[in-house]
């Protein structure tokens, strides 16, 4: 077991709430890091079919059980608690009370949002970053990670990524969306999910997803906002700003997990990736999310976008800090060309705020040019965290 980034959030956000709520997707660690970070709060799951029955049939006796606070798993299967909580803090008047978890992202945030409202500080845990994935004893070759992704249990067990994964599609997101959107032809799911992860990283195009699963546009819209409730994919907004271009709407889709996305696409081994077809697309999602991971890690909101008007020029990443623009740029490829930086460059011009260029590529050494930075990928984090201390001390630094 390992330290989390989010730890020191979240210690700092109970003290200074009567509640913090910890989601995210199912086995990312969110159990783990509220029971390690707090040993001497009891504990409740209430995805246990007893504690939950106890819980429902009486609220106030359950709750009792807990006077000195407690870590309550899964809080979506009983958002009915949330209204009783909110009784007993008021009550009580402290912080650092309970700690909640849940994997359910939608009707949880709604359940809160009623209930919870200015009582509660929001984490959200994701797997592991690509930090945390190397002091479990993971290498950071592009391919295993492509592969393998970055759910912990497949490192701390040593199982096998192919296994973990699909067993974990099987048992949590098939059970997930049984419930949440009462789904009963679950093999033409499946179609739609793979469907999905073929086209991780483009814009997200309804009326071509639900036509080739052989759905409505209706049904896929539906399906994915399943998949984006139980923490399997996210929309990446597009950048919006008066520049005097016409800017792409659509959001591009990625999986909070590369991994899963190897598996889904039917990746039977780490050495298939070196020439397949979808490498650049997978490396970009395992980007996309390492950088999504350094702002929910420090218990912030995320603020990333992509650049791409409807000429087609392109930035994959922007990472905004409120005092710049960080344009990021996605290659996977080892060996940097010219053309890694043409796009990154243009955009650069396009948009007066950006303070920082970074070409993210899959080779092994960073380098320093003229025009930008360039890193490998188990280094972005450290780049966005160099431009956010720069750009903290020093407000009107922009490096073009």
């Amino acid at each position: 077991m390992i330290k989390r980034e989010i730890t020191p959030h979240l210690t700092r956000l109970f003290q200074q709430y009567p509640f913090v709520t910890v989601t995210g997707p199912r086995q990312s660690g969110k159990t783990t890091l509220c029971r390690s970070t707090f040993p001497d709060l009891k504990y409740a799951n209430l995805e246990a079919p007893d504690v939950r029955d106890f819980a429902e049939s009486d609220p106030r006796g359950f709750l009792s059980q807990f006077g000195e606070g407690a870590i309550l798993d899964e809080i979506q299967h009983v958002p009915e608690l949330l209204s009783y909580l909110q009784v007993m803090a008021d009550e009580k008047g402290t912080n650092g009370q309970f700690v909640l978890t849940g994997s359910e992202q939608f009707r949880l945030s709604d359940a809160i949002g009623q209930s919870l409202s200015g009582r509660t500080a929001l984490l959200r845990l994701l797997p592991l970053s690509m930090a945390e994935r190397r002091r479990m004893g993971a290498g950071d070759g592009v391919d295993a990670v492509l592969y393998s992704g970055f759910y912990p249990r497949i490192f701390d067990q040593n199982l096998d990524p192919r296994q973990a994964l699909g067993d974990y599609f099987e048992t949590y997101v098939e059970r997930d969306v049984r419930r949440l959107g009462g789904i009963r032809n679950l093999s033409t799911f499946r179609r739609f999910v793979r469907l999905c992860a073929g086209r991780v990283g483009q814009l997200v195009n309804l009326s071509s997803l639900g036509s080739d699963a052989g759905v409505s546009h209706t049904t896929a819209r539906e399906w994915l906002a399943i998949l984006e409730r139980s923490y399997i994919v996210f929309p990446l907004r597009p950048y919006h700003a008066n520049i005097g271009k016409r800017l792409i709407k659509s959001p591009k889709l990625y999986f909070y997990d590369v991994g899963l996305v190897s598996y889904l696409i039917g990746i039977q081994l780490a050495e298939q990736l070196a020439t397949h077809p979808l490498r650049g697309s997978l490396f970009e999602n395992a980007a996309v999310v390492e950088a999504l991971k350094y702002q929910l890690n420090r218990g912030r909101r995320s603020n990333l976008s992509f650049f791409r008007d409807a000429r087609g020029l392109e930035c994959d990443l922007l990472f905004e800090t409120g005092r710049g623009v960080g344009a990021i740029e996605i290659k996977s490829g080892s060996t940097v060309a010219s053309d890694f930086f043409r796009s990154l460059l243009s955009v650069a011009e396009l948009v007066p705020e950006v303070a920082l260029k970074v070409v993210v590529y899959g080779g092994a050494v960073r380098q320093a040019r003229s025009d930008c930075e360039v890193v490998p990928l188990a280094d972005l984090a450290a780049m966005l965290e160099r431009f956010d201390i720069e750009h903290r001390l020093d407000p009107f630094a922009v490096r073009r």
